[in-house]
């Protein structure tokens, strides 16, 4: 479904990402976690075509990301921000509907997948009317979820979507988020800093530093293979997740 090959980007003479290649097979769950600063959110914009590499290549389902098709490949990829991103000047309504409104969906048919989302995310139907400042951050987040679905994208890009919460919201969330993952089949891209997180949500874990893919695979298997001291130290800094994972816990 996605596929990096040797994707660099430097901003200022810094080089941000270095020659990452990678493949993401359909329907599956990568996280993408790292220090501060290793290009995690710069490969996410990089995936939507919100930046171009210096060198390297995107594909969505074999086709190159190039000039002539941004457009319709970026229709596939659905992309959630830090902090959710809605505009405080629309309704939550008209923020999920932005892309369908500017593709002149018919009215019925964006009626039905709207719909489709409430049921998905949870939303009260009542807070379609209301504006972001009028939502909780657990409401805002579940709204700009529904936004990133509204076309039905192929791949879901999440950037850090549930940093900025409070412990037992960000808990509710993680489970409605892993739900609506096996429900819906996508292939997600999810980038956090947060190791627990990440083993909740991922197949297949991809560990970064300095704009290089350092190790990936499941956390057992990083926990197993320590590829350097940095996958060491990184893990030992967050050694409670760590344990509660390996030791048994969901």
């Amino acid at each position: 479904m996605l596929t990096l090959y040797q994707i660099s980007k430097s901003f200022t003479h810094k080089k941000a990402l270095d020659t990452i290649s990678l493949n993401v097979p359909r329907g599956q769950v990568v996280v993408l976690i790292g220090p501060s600063g290793c290009g995690k959110s710069t490969l996410l914009k990089i995936i939507i075509g919100l930046l171009q590499p210096d060198s390297g290549r995107v594909e969505i389902d074999e086709q190159e990301f190039s000039s002539s098709n941004i457009n319709s490949l970026r229709q596939k990829v659905g992309y959630v921000i830090q902090e959710g991103g809605l505009f405080p000047h629309l309704s939550v309504e008209k923020n999920i509907t932005i892309m369908a409104d500017w593709l002149k969906w018919p009215e019925e048919k964006k009626r039905h997948r709207l719909e489709e989302l409430q049921q998905i995310s949870r939303l009260d139907p009542e807070l379609l009317r209301r504006y972001p400042l009028q939502l909780s951050g657990g409401q805002r987040q579940r709204v700009s979820l529904m936004r990133a679905l509204m076309l039905n994208p192929d791949i879901l890009l999440l950037d850090e979507p549930l940093g900025a919460l409070d412990p037992m919201i960000r808990a509710d969330l993680q489970q409605d988020l892993k739900e609506i993952f096996a429900t819906l089949n996508k292939t997600v891209i999810l980038v956090t800093h947060d190791l627990g997180e990440a083993a909740f949500f991922a197949e297949r874990i991809v560990l970064l530093n300095q704009g290089k893919v350092v190790q990936q695979g499941s956390l057992r298997e990083m926990a197993d293979n320590l590829a350097e001291p940095l996958v060491t130290r990184f893990i030992n800094a967050q050694r409670n997740p760590l344990n509660d994972y390996l030791g048994g816990r969901k």
